[in-house]
């Protein structure tokens, strides 16, 4: 078996504010910093490594204050050696500790990549299931200030096609915080991908610890003529697409993937037997990535259910260029989600 069962269990829920009638909200960026908090508090295990974890800054608030809080051997600011880094979280995880390394690109996950797939992923396989790595990696992805070709690429469909690897993209403060215990506590690696832009979102987040479980889609929005099936902040987009769209008198329903590998097409199929037409929109590249594994899947297994061929709503197939202006025409956005939707129903 390429993946091993965690064995550990989801937390009791507290009574907290969100319970009480007061909306708790939070950044994203605060989502995953008080997840890593409580995980720290709790696991002696546990540990932050990476470049930059212990600046001020905080690899964008996510790291802030760590450092100082749980002391230089628990949050470890490392040299800019990626691979050499990677091994040592690797041969930590095997051993029994629970790390938590942090890219703040994911651009930089390329020098690791021998250590990721050929000693992270295999090991559980390798030894008969004995060996286990519970090693979670943190990427950062998507547009900020013109961060160019090197440091905004959304490197998902690699990862997910390694047997042995985890790879969620959570889209709201809510999952950030859950799936990220989930990714810490799982004896599996996991791939966690954030999006910049989706720092500074803020949302519904309970007090104290809770997980979401990897490898399950959700509703964001329900809806009868079109599925969105949306990845990281393209949820975003997509949301905002469908109450453009309702406007119009077309519904749409938004499925926030939230994991590419366990990939929950079993919930977009049953979505699209009940509209009859799908768009995938991801924050990656066209070829061989999410959007062509998803439309084949729920091809298999209802094709008969399509009214139109599906769409997928992607990155240009060129490097990502540098400027805030040529990243803006660059993104697709609601507006392009909105004109396929539109090109979808013939209006």
């Amino acid at each position: 078996m390429p993946w091993t069962k965690s064995i550990s269990k989801p937390d009791a829920p507290k009574k907290t504010a969100s319970n009480t009638g007061i909306e708790r909200r939070l950044k994203y960026s605060e989502a995953i910093l008080e997840a890593t908090a409580e995980l720290l508090a709790s696991d002696p295990n546990v540990f932050v490594i990476g470049e930059g974890v212990d600046d001020s800054g905080g690899v964008f608030g996510t790291t802030r204050g760590l450092a100082e809080r749980f002391g230089p051997k628990r949050v470890l600011d490392t040299p800019l050696a990626e691979n050499a880094m990677t091994g040592i979280a690797i041969g930590a995880a095997i051993a029994g500790m629970r790390p938590i390394l942090v890219h703040m690109r994911m651009d930089f996950t390329p020098l690791s990549m021998d250590q990721i797939i050929n000693h992270a992923a295999k090991w559980h396989y390798m030894f008969g299931g004995r060996a286990k790595v519970p090693l979670t990696i943190r990427g950062i992805i998507g547009r900020g200030w013109g961060s160019g070709a090197q440091h905004s690429q959304s490197l998902h469909p690699l990862f997910a096609h390694i047997p042995g690897l985890k790879v969620v993209m959570p889209a709201t403060p809510y999952d950030a915080k859950g799936l990220l215990r989930s990714a810490v506590l799982d004896d599996n690696p996991v791939i966690f991908i954030e999006h910049r832009r989706l720092f500074d979102i803020a949302g519904h987040v309970p007090e104290g610890p809770y997980t979401v479980e990897i490898g399950k889609a959700a509703v964001s929005r329900y809806g009868t003529d079109v599925t969105i099936a949306a990845l990281s902040q393209m949820n975003i987009e997509a949301l905002a697409a469908a109450e453009t769209l309702e406007n119009d008198g077309i519904s749409c329903e938004v499925i926030d993937l939230r994991s590419v590998k366990p990939l929950d097409s079993a919930l977009v199929t049953s979505s699209v037997r009940k509209t009859g037409r799908l768009i995938v929109a991801e924050p990656g590249w066209r070829d061989f990535a999410v959007g062509a594994e998803l439309i084949t899947r729920v091809a298999e297994e209802a094709i008969d259910a399509f009214r139109a061929a599906p769409m997928r709503i992607t990155l240009p197939e060129c490097p990502t260029p540098a400027g805030p202006s040529l990243e803006e025409a660059f993104y697709p956005g609601s507006i392009d989600i909105t004109a396929a939707v539109k090109r979808l129903l013939n209006k």
